[in-house]
């Protein structure tokens, strides 16, 4: 788990080192075990290591491959990199090191861009061919490694964050109306390959580029599951399901063990992170860290679930860490939060995931956790009211119950020369609705959720808070063959039970009953969720200050609406319209963007 950069020029010049080694030392965070830099004739790259397989230097990047005249810099791990070792060993390479970046190299060296299909794990990288001049950049299925872009005619940067492209220069920091659109339509998600500023974008999951040396490029979606019901599972009973769902979690589970170094879980108490503390153990890990954070209570309503955490912990005799967050502590953290953060995120668990991260770091340097099982599974409770409607209306029952407001609405909230003439988030969901592929009205739900939504929200949101501590987080639901296997699923096993019954089911062969059976936690922050004095001071700061009114990204009145009743004005699902206004104006502001 690293952070890489680099620069490719198109025009005949030299790449800019000054601004690649920027880049790099803002990813500093991501990999504070090792730097280096390399360039020949029109290509630089940057990385930043966190020493994970092969500890030694052999594994240092940027990796160059003498005998194939390559150089790559990667960022993720493949899971099955030792099985491939030994076919790549098979067929004639050698190795040097025991790292899965020179297998990737080795990889790429023996089938081309196909390697990528080959390979379990999640990753980003760029690999220069240093002969041809072309550049092949590639990104896991489901984008759980992010990889940001910037390009010009002259040159292309790229980056795993979007605050390391800001670091070169050079970047177009005007808005993106569409995206904004998108932001506050779908709660702060930014579906690829846009980002909120106009001069970045990044590349889409499950793609590979190969970018030519004057700056032309192609790309392939290598992977895009089918949400379909499969031959090969016809006549399977939910028995056979609940079967094959746990032996492909149980497979996942155990390919995120590989590492060199000690393994961890982020233990929330809910179903999914419990359910990899009970499959690692028993997979006969000793010793196991867990790890959980809650939040001071404001308002009435709880901000833990230690008792959920604590059982869990109890059964599986795992070595387990609380970290409780008072109220007051929350408004100061959140400037941290926001400054890791390559997008704008408004979930209020950003928070609880900095400071977690933070806490794990200082024991850990790899966890397992469960984020994506709700999004593969079905188990959010606006799933059946779309599920509900035909084939042909699953378009418009998804933007009639997950969309936070009308196109209407955003009129009243943006300036005139903010807002996209069509309601461009609604195009965009018709037109993934209307593909071929997805069987009923919530296998396209799911598909849209599991392939856009998730990647660009919970998914992007472990990745930033973690890694901002040098800590890798692996999420075993979004292991691409379990994936498949949750879409071939019948939907009606899905939405049992309340929303994951064929999980749950699972579950209850290997958890207590009452970690399975309790009412879904949502891992609230009452302090955000309830504008508690301090965050509601820090937000007013934020919206008053010379920059956002220099800025004028909102109509005056709106915030001033806002600000007069911080706790009145919710998105159709309930979250706080004052905190997804902020927070926006809150991340331009922390990274500089004028």
């Amino acid at each position: 788990m690293c952070g890489l950069s680099g620069e490719i020029r198109f025009d005949g010049g030299r790449p800019d080192i000054a601004a690649v080694e920027r880049m790099t030392d803002r990813l500093a965070a991501r990999g504070p075990d090792g730097r280096g830099l390399w360039s020949q004739g029109p290509a630089a790259l940057g990385h930043r290591r966190l020493r994970i397989i092969d500890l030694s230097e052999s594994g240092a990047q940027p990796m160059t491959d003498p005998g194939a005249r390559l150089a790559g810099v990667f960022n993720g791990c493949v899971y099955n990199y030792r099985e491939l070792r030994d076919e790549l060993h098979a067929l004639g390479h050698r190795f040097f090191s025991h790292s899965d970046t020179e297998v990737v190299l080795k990889a790429y060296q023996q089938w081309g861009t196909a390697c990528v299909e080959r390979f379990h794990g999640m990753f980003a990288f760029a690999i220069v061919e240093q002969d041809t001049g072309r550049v092949v950049l590639a990104r896991d299925r489901l984008g759980i490694k992010p990889l940001y872009l910037s390009a010009t005619p002259e040159r292309l940067r790229f980056a795993s964050s979007l605050p390391a492209l800001l670091a070169a220069g050079g970047v177009d920091t005007s808005l993106d109306p569409v995206a904004l659109h998108q932001y506050f339509s779908w709660h702060a998600t930014v579906a690829a390959p846009r980002t909120v500023l106009s001069g970045v974008r990044k590349l889409p999951p499950a793609t590979v580029r190969v970018v030519q040396p004057d700056g032309s490029h192609h790309d392939r979606l290598y992977w895009n599951p089918v949400h379909t019901r499969r031959p090969e599972f016809a006549g399977l009973g939910a028995d056979d399901w609940t079967d094959a769902v746990l032996d492909a979690l149980r497979t996942a589970v155990r390919r995120r063990m590989v590492a060199d170094v000690p393994v961890g879980v982020l233990l929330s108490g809910g179903l999914d992170s419990s359910l990899i503390v009970a499959l690692l153990a028993e997979e006969g890990q000793d010793d196991l860290a867990t790890f959980s954070v809650g939040f001071e209570s404001e308002g009435d309503e709880e901000g833990d679930e230690f008792h959920y955490s604590d059982l869990v912990a109890r059964h599986f005799d795992t070595r387990h860490h609380q970290l409780m967050v008072p109220s007051d502590r929350v408004a100061g953290a959140l400037d941290g939060a926001v400054r890791a953060m390559s997008e704008p995120m408004m979930s209020h668990d950003v928070v609880a995931f900095h400071l977690l991260s933070e806490q794990v770091a200082k024991e850990v340097k790899v966890v397992q956790s469960g984020q994506g099982a709700d999004e593969v599974f079905a188990g959010y409770d606006w799933y059946p009211a779309m599920a509900g409607a035909s084939r042909a209306g699953a378009a418009e029952a998804y933007i009639d119950t997950y969309f936070d407001r009308s196109h209407d609405d955003l009129a009243a909230m943006l300036q005139p020369d903010l807002l996209p003439a069509r309601d461009t988030s609604a195009d965009f969901v018709r037109a993934h609705m209307a593909a071929e592929g997805a069987e009923t009205a919530l296998d396209a739900d799911l598909r849209l959720d599991t392939l856009v939504m998730m990647v660009d929200d919970p998914v992007k949101r472990v990745d930033n808070m973690t890694m901002d501590w040098g800590l890798e987080a692996r999420v075993p639901f979004l292991d691409h063959e379990l994936v498949e296997l949750a879409a071939a699923c019948p939907p009606e096993l899905k939405l049992a039970d309340g929303g994951k019954g064929v999980l749950k089911a699972a579950g209850r062969r290997v958890l207590p009953r009452q970690v399975v059976d309790r009412p879904k936690g949502y891992f609230p922050v009452p302090a955000i969720k309830h504008m508690a004095g301090p965050v509601l001071q820090r937000v007013r700061e934020t919206l008053t200050a010379p920059e956002a009114r220099a800025r004028g990204l909102f109509r005056e009145e709106f915030v001033d609406e806002l600000l007069a009743a911080p706790n009145e004005h919710r998105t159709r699902r309930g979250a706080n319209t004052l905190w997804q206004t902020a927070l926006l104006e809150t991340w331009l502001q922390a990274h500089g963007i004028r």
